[in-house]
């Protein structure tokens, strides 16, 4: 049964999250591993969505038929990944019984190490709970033992090594799964690249129905949406196959556009800007200038002087 919509409840601490699970206290303050077995859950009661102040690594397979998430393709049966980091909306669904292991971690226990601004290079954390990450049986049996050393760290005395160990298990952790979200994106490669077509038409669509004129410059956030992926995954699929991300792919339409336009007809250059969707014409000559390295106008003039 589909829960009501209802404004999200936030939990600010790993502590009072276990609590609400009806989960012993926490052996740290600040990261848990918990197995999703022992959850004392009453569905019924809980709120149809949560914000956690921290990040929050699920690893889901169901007893019952496949994981109820994905983009209607599955690259194995093996159960899947999700990655959720602080101020995201995790919605709840009562009609799934799964086994499974969740680390949450608080950005507290990252402060003052490298790891604390290098999770930000870690994109997954910001990908929809449909963009998963599908693991083989070889590649779960990696991603758990990475759990077990953190299971076993957060069950030995703490001294003055335990705060660096346990980083250094959380990012192997993080960098196998980025390893393993890139192996995903090329078995994917067919289905990938039907996607890159969809957004080569989008593009093209917005520019030929001047939809720019309207809407302003397209953005990355305006064609993930209508391609039902999110912008980050959208960046990060196209960065592994073709070398550019989303924004870059942008650019590339923007200028092939602009070279249309400058060739082929009479428009002023910044009236061009604005058919583009620039606001200003300053933008689009530093944009162009910094692709191409001529201005428009000596574009356009290399042209009229032929």
């Amino acid at each position: 049964m589909k829960k009501e919509e209802h404004t999200p409840i936030r939990i600010h601490s790993i502590s009072e999250l276990h609590r609400m699970l009806g989960l012993p206290k926490p052996l740290h303050p600040l990261v848990s591993l918990v197995d999703n077995t022992i959850m004392n859950i009453d569905h019924d009661s809980l709120p149809g969505s949560f914000v956690f102040d921290f990040y929050k690594i699920s690893y889901k397979k169901t007893k019952h038929g496949r994981i109820g998430y994905g983009q209607g393709f599955y690259d194995f049966d093996e159960g899947g990944m999700i990655f959720t980091g602080p101020n995201q909306v995790i919605h709840i669904t009562d009609d799934e019984e799964y086994s499974g292991m969740s680390l949450f971690f608080h950005p507290d226990f990252l402060r003052n190490h490298a790891l604390g601004t290098g999770i930000k290079r870690f994109g997954y954390f910001s990908y929809d709970a449909n963009e998963a990450l599908h693991l083989s049986e070889k590649e779960k049996n990696i991603i758990f033992n990475v759990f077990e050393n953190i299971r076993e760290e957060l069950n030995t005395s703490i001294d003055d090594f335990s705060h660096d160990v346990m980083l250094s298990h959380m990012e192997v952790l993080l960098n196998y799964s980025n390893r393993f979200y890139k192996r995903q994106f090329i078995t994917r490669k067919a289905v990938n690249h039907d996607l890159l077509t969809q957004l080569e038409r989008l593009l093209s669509d917005y520019f030929e129905k001047e939809e720019s004129l309207q809407r302003g410059l397209p953005t990355v956030e305006y064609l993930a949406e209508q391609l039902n992926v999110s912008p980050r995954y959208l960046s990060d699929m196209l960065r592994t196959l073709t070398g550019q991300s989303a924004q870059q792919h942008i650019h590339e339409k923007l200028i092939e556009k602009a070279k249309e336009y400058l060739s082929a007809t009479h428009l002023s250059v910044a009236e061009i800007a604005y058919h583009l969707g620039f606001e200003r014409p300053q933008s689009f000559n530093k944009l162009f200038k910094k692709k191409m390295n001529v201005t428009p106008m000596e574009f356009k003039q290399s042209f009229q002087n032929n």
